[in-house]
């Protein structure tokens, strides 16, 4: 019983630490940043490859910074790799699940892999997370309205 005021401080003491560091912004390395902006730069010039291979490295690098997931999964689907890209999209959810890039790519990947009514939930999702106006819910919204390729 004497211990107890003790053990009450610590243990509010741990959950605010916890909670604090849960949600705090982590920096990327500095390597991954310019292995990203190197494979961006491939994809701009249309060579899929040669960006996946940077982001691939980015990825050894930094596995923690979910932007290499999203350009990955961007790189997947200029390549045509729908289902390849839903998985990146889907790994970017699984660490930041209010994320609403990956919420709007998976959604604009599963129309054009012909998943129309799932990429509606993505759209629903993105509507209650930012509103109708947001530009990730009109790309979705305008990739469901054209339809699957």
């Amino acid at each position: 019983m004497r211990f107890m005021p003790a053990a009450v401080a610590l243990s509010l003491l741990v959950a605010v630490t916890s909670s604090v560091s849960y949600g705090a912004v982590r920096e990327a390395d500095p390597r991954a940043v310019a292995l990203l902006a190197e494979g961006r730069q491939a994809l701009s010039m249309g060579d899929a490859q040669a960006a996946i291979d940077s982001f691939e490295a980015a990825l050894a690098v930094d596995p923690g910074y979910t932007d290499i997931y999203l350009d990955l999964a961007e790189a997947a689907r200029q390549q045509g790799l729908q289902g390849k890209a839903i998985k990146y999209y889907r790994e970017a959810l699984e660490r930041e699940p209010g994320n609403l890039a990956a919420i709007s790519g998976e959604g604009a990947a599963l129309v054009e892999k012909g998943a129309v009514e799932k990429a509606r939930r993505n759209l629903s999702r993105l509507e209650s997370l930012c509103g109708t106006g947001c530009t990730e819910a009109r790309q979705v919204a305008a990739a469901i309205a054209q339809g699957p390729a």
